[in-house]
């Protein structure tokens, strides 16, 4: 049996032959049972982000909001997608992430910055925690995909861009990438496989707010308040 199914495959059958309903009717009265689906045995996975510090990191006086990653409506749900060829999306069967994508990619951004040691705050963003910057995230990508392999690889990709909310400006743009393969097809070295991309990306994203973040902050220093 395939680890992964095609969501709402057999509806469209099920309308067309009436006679299938019929059957299942009669089968599930004669063995008096529910018409109620049992539910699925869900296994849940959270691939875990680990923050490692670059000595070349600036260490800053500033504060950062971070938003929820926009996603599209596929990548924002519990679902693990896959993708075994190109053209094509599906779901793995009987697992979920712990969270909906958008929200593991948020808090392992969030726990990145305030492990790095370098930042004066960090928070979400609508917190009510005022921010002088805001990493603004879109999350394309993140999937297993075969890419005409045996095995899949496990596909993350970011848009990320940095505003100064004094100036309600973008000052710095970036993608960032990262395609791991996993050891295998099981769903529990998938996992593994996104949480070493989802490292390697956060650790990146993290660098690069740093840098961007403090190169225009010593730009345009902010005018001291009069008292």
């Amino acid at each position: 049996m395939s680890p992964f199914l095609r969501p709402a495959v057999l509806c469209p059958a099920v309308l067309r032959h009436g006679r299938v309903v019929a059957c299942l009717l009669l089968a599930a009265s004669l063995a008096g049972c529910s018409l109620v689906p049992k539910k699925e045995p869900l296994a849940m996975y959270a691939p875990e982000a680990r923050v490692q510090v670059d000595p070349a990191w600036p260490s800053v006086a500033w504060q950062l909001q971070v938003s929820r990653p926009h996603a599209s409506e596929m990548l924002d749900s519990p679902r693990i997608v896959v993708r075994p060829a190109d053209g094509e999306l599906q779901v793995y069967h009987g697992a979920v992430w712990s969270e909906p994508p958008p929200d593991l990619v948020q808090d392992a951004v969030l726990h990145a910055f305030e492990d790095s040691g370098r930042i004066a705050g960090v928070a979400r963003r609508g917190s009510g925690v005022a921010g002088d910057y805001e990493l603004v995230l879109d999350l394309r990508r993140f999937q297993s995909d075969y890419a005409g392999g045996s095995s899949p690889n496990a596909e993350i990709e970011v848009g990320a861009k940095l505003v100064a909310n004094r100036s309600n400006i973008v000052i710095a743009t970036r993608i960032l990438r990262q395609t791991v393969p996993a050891g295998g097809t099981q769903i529990g070295e998938v996992s593994r496989a996104f949480s070493t991309g989802l490292s390697a990306m956060v650790n990146e994203l993290v660098g690069w707010t740093l840098v961007e973040g403090q190169k225009y902050d010593a730009a345009n220093p902010r005018v001291a308040a009069r008292k």
